[in-house]
């Protein structure tokens, strides 16, 4: 029998009780995501005093967040095929390899913004 969908208020509330379980689960489970959360937390509050303009400090904020949001869909590819099986397969091992250059290219763009707002900063 189906669970009885749930709307409004209470499909929000469980869509946040969700969420913060994923939060809960990278943070114990994912080195990685502790390591991008930590740097977050100084890289945030540089984004304030680093950009000279809202628009600035948006781009960089922006840029570390989204760093955090691939390495946590990458977390969630690499459950699935760990799930699937953890024989070795060349698709399984595909699967987090891209994954793991979708975490690589967002990185490279955080650093890019970070350093052509830094340049204009500074030089």
């Amino acid at each position: 029998m189906n669970k009885p969908s749930r709307t409004g208020v209470t499909h929000v509330l469980d869509a946040y009780s969700y969420s913060l379980k994923g939060l809960r689960a990278a943070w114990r489970h994912e080195v990685a995501f502790r390591q991008e959360t930590a740097l977050a937390a100084v890289l945030i509050p540089l984004a304030l005093w680093l950009g000279t303009s809202a628009s600035e400090r948006a781009i960089l904020i922006a840029s570390v967040v989204m760093v955090i949001v691939v390495e946590l869909l990458n977390s969630a590819i690499e459950a699935i095929v760990d799930r699937i099986s953890t024989e070795l397969h060349p698709l399984s091992g595909q699967a987090k390899d891209l994954g793991s250059a979708a975490v690589m290219l967002s990185m490279l763009l955080c650093l890019g913004c970070w350093a052509i707002i830094a340049a204009q900063r500074f030089l």
